[in-house]
């Protein structure tokens, strides 16, 4: 397996060219760095005008490693290249090392950037990525692997503590400027000479040569040599798609480099395969944490829940939700102040619930709404908290008070409903809660947690503390998490507290099992997506009805699960009803489920029906937003088709992994959620920005998904419309349209 690494950017208050000669230091030794023993100049090159120096280094390196596993592998210190390049009119410096020793079993790469800060030029950022593929080591694999991440991680702990310390160092020289470069007009160029030196033994040390540059007499200069090599990609992105170093500590925590990079990957990824709204880092983190920061494992889970947010608008509960009054008055929960953490504070008397009249009374699913609710306002309170206190805050403390607590709250019902907002909860708000005291534990209590403590992941489990009776008042108990000032006046504190006593619901506000069941199915179909199911051979069909030939068919649909393929059709003929699953009748449920085939099996592609779009192949877990201007009136058949994976031969992936993808989506089913909207000419230029083709995804087969040729051409199109329609008529676009699609 391959171990990646990808570093936040870290920043240097100090200017590039002083931040260069505090590198140069580091060699051809650093006693900072003990395994690095030294390094060797093999070959070295300036340009003429002495803008451009390249040079390479062979580094010897005493890894720490035990004894016998260095007999066995039969070296004692292990050899890497490095070849750096300065680009002096640029200020960028970039540094690319691999290994030498053991290359053909051990696969090492490392990319470095010193470059200037975008928002200050008197400052310095720095960005490094790494790839670790061990092929085989001696049947020490695992060992190797969990060595090299070890001593990679503490070096890069070091690595800006080192820059400081040379930085300190020149300071103390008295060294506190370096100037640019720039050529002098009064001195010409001095011509240089690749020079390269094959004998490593005979050269220790090198010094370069480097063109006089224009500089007043007055400031303090110091000569040096920078290394580095060709910018890469990965590290010149936009600005704005980068973390700073000092931002994770503030916003989100003290993490370590292997978690700073898991984040950044994640999110990285995310940005390229989601064009339109991603996760917080602090929604993202919390997914890490949840999953110990396997990056595939976070990532499921992380779709998984994004889908359902979509589906389910949860993004916008705080704005459209309102509690029904009986919760106003009867559900004994809310939030009150903060704990000692800075944490938002939530309080819960549950004993005091009348849980059978709410469930009795509202339903399961306007209880979970209402719980839904609370999570969102705690995610909103856990931003505002971070920003007073000044420090990352991300989950909250919940205090439970369970006197009162009886056997009317094990109805079954009941139960079954917070088994229900514990499952939902666990999956789309991991590591939000930091603590939960539980308070005045009757006998009952354990009844009760041996029903729900399944339900509960171990990490969460790990944050409960329980008390019995008045054990909480005394020394480890509420004053050691909560501030005197702020504990509540029923549990012996001075504050008032607003949570509603609670009390039993009044019977004459208990519904029926019917009008809850259709509240139920009102409230969770309150959505504008629709899911369908494809099956091999089983396409799902969606019939839309054009009128005016000059319409705009959009698209929004999400890949649940497998692999599709999109295509849209025109029929000037009306297809026939959808076909019913003959099952049906006699009282079986077909698996195929929502699934519609419209296109008859006699139908002839260009005789009976014309496609009018490219082909759009979407990996599981994308999101594919889209448009077509209609050309003609008559029926648009929009298809949803089983994706097969394609033969080893024709992919990428080595033949072992292709067929573990293969077996992942082995059920031969495929998921679809799916919103359609047709638009009239007029309204379709109102909302340019919105209707921006974009192929997005959140694959979870893959750490990053690529677009098929049609695809690409076929999202390009649409943006080309989108632009296009900005400064033409409609008939003009139309036109534009016939000679683009």
């Amino acid at each position: 397996m391959v171990q990646k690494y990808q570093s936040p950017v870290r920043v240097y208050k100090h200017p590039f060219e002083l931040v260069m000669a505090a590198y140069e230091r580091r060699f051809p030794t650093c006693h900072l760095i003990p395994m690095f023993v030294d390094s060797d100049v093999i070959s070295e090159e300036n340009s003429e005008d002495g803008s451009f120096n390249k040079i390479e280094r062979r580094c010897k390196l005493d890894v720490d490693a035990p004894r016998l596993l260095k007999r066995i592998a039969g070296v004692d210190y292990v050899y890497f290249i490095q070849k750096n390049s300065l680009n002096h009119r640029e200020r960028t410096l970039c540094i690319e090392s691999h290994n030498e020793t053991f290359s053909n079993r051990v696969v090492i790469h490392e990319l470095c950037c010193y470059s200037v800060h975008p928002e200050n030029e008197e400052w310095t950022c720095f960005e490094q990525s790494a790839s670790l593929d061990i092929k085989s080591f001696f049947g020490f694999e695992s060992t190797v692997e969990k060595i090299a991440m070890k001593q990679y991680a503490s070096s890069i702990k070091k690595g800006k503590e080192i820059i400081e310390y040379y930085l300190k160092e020149l300071e103390d020289e008295g060294i506190i400027y370096v100037p640019r470069w720039s050529v002098c007009p009064s001195s010409p160029t001095k011509s240089m000479k690749p020079v390269v030196r094959p004998e490593l033994h005979l050269i220790p040390t090198v010094t370069i040569e480097v063109p006089p540059v224009c500089m007043n007499d007055t400031q303090v200069c110091k000569e040096t040599s920078n290394p580095l090599s060709s910018l890469n990609d990965t590290l010149i992105a936009s600005p704005d798609d980068k973390l700073d170093a000092d931002y994770i500590k503030r916003y989100l925590g003290d993490l370590t480099p292997l978690q700073e990079s898991c984040l950044i990957r994640l999110r990285h990824w995310l940005q390229e395969t989601h064009k339109g709204k991603i996760p917080k880092d602090e929604h993202i983190l919390r997914f890490l944490r949840a999953r110990d920061f396997n990056i595939d494992k976070a990532r499921e889970i992380l779709c998984q829940s994004l889908t359902w947010r979509k589906q389910h608008q949860v993004d916008y509960l705080l704005d459209t939700w309102s509690s029904p009054q009986v919760l106003h008055d009867f559900y004994t929960g809310g939030w009150h102040h903060h704990d000692n953490d800075g944490r938002p504070l939530y309080i819960l008397r549950l004993g005091h619930m009348d849980t059978k009249g709410l469930v009795r009374a509202l339903g399961e699913e306007s209880l979970l709404r209402h719980v839904l609710s609370i999570n969102e306002e705690g995610l909103r309170r856990c931003e505002e908290n971070t920003k007073v206190f000044g420090r990352p805050i991300s989950c909250w403390t919940c205090l439970v008070d369970l006197e009162g607590l009886n056997m009317r709250h094990l109805w079954r019902p009941a139960v079954k409903a917070l088994l229900r907002i514990i499952e939902v909860v666990e999956a789309n708000y991991p590591e939000t809660l930091g603590r939960l005291l539980i308070l005045r534990a009757p006998r009952v209590f354990p009844v009760l947690w041996t029903l729900v403590s399944p339900f509960i992941d171990e990490n969460t489990r790990k944050k409960f503390l329980i008390y019995a009776g008045n054990d909480y008042q005394g020394s480890g108990g509420l004053v050691d998490y909560i501030d005197k000032e702020v504990i509540p006046d029923f549990l012996g504190g001075e504050c008032m507290c607003e949570v509603p006593e609670g009390g039993l619901v009044p019977k004459s506000l208990y519904r029926t099992a019917e009008e809850l069941e259709n509240d139920e199915i009102r409230l969770w179909t309150e959505t504008i997506y629709q899911s369908a199911s494809i099956f091999k051979g089983a396409p799902h069909e969606q019939l839309i009805e054009i009128i005016d030939a000059t319409s705009v068919i959009t698209w929004d649909f999400d890949v649940c699960k497998g692999d599709v393929i999109f295509n849209i059709y025109h029929s000037k003929q009306a297809p026939q009803p959808a076909r019913k699953d003959p099952l049906a009748t006699h009282g079986i449920t077909s698996p195929a489920g929502n699934n519609v085939q419209l296109i008859e099996k006699t139908w002839l592609l260009g005789q009976d029906y014309s496609m009018v779009e490219s082909s759009l192949t979407c990996k599981e877990g994308e999101s594919v937003q889209g448009s077509h201007v209609t050309r003609w009136p008559g029926f648009y058949i929009l298809q949803w088709k089983f994706h097969s994976m394609p033969a080893c031969a024709a992919t990428n992936l080595s033949r072992v992994d292709d067929v573990l993808a293969t077996l992942q989506v082995s059920s031969h089913k495929c998921k679809v959620m799916y919103y359609t909207e047709v638009l009239g000419s007029e309204d379709f230029r109102g909302s340019m920005t919105s209707l921006e083709s974009s192929h997005s995804g959140f694959s979870q087969l893959s750490a990053a998904t690529t677009s098929s040729s049609q695809s690409q051409s076929s999202s390009m199109i649409s943006r080309f419309m989108v632009y296009i329609t900005r400064d033409m008529k409609w008939s003009e676009v139309t036109e534009s349209s016939e000679l683009y699609t």
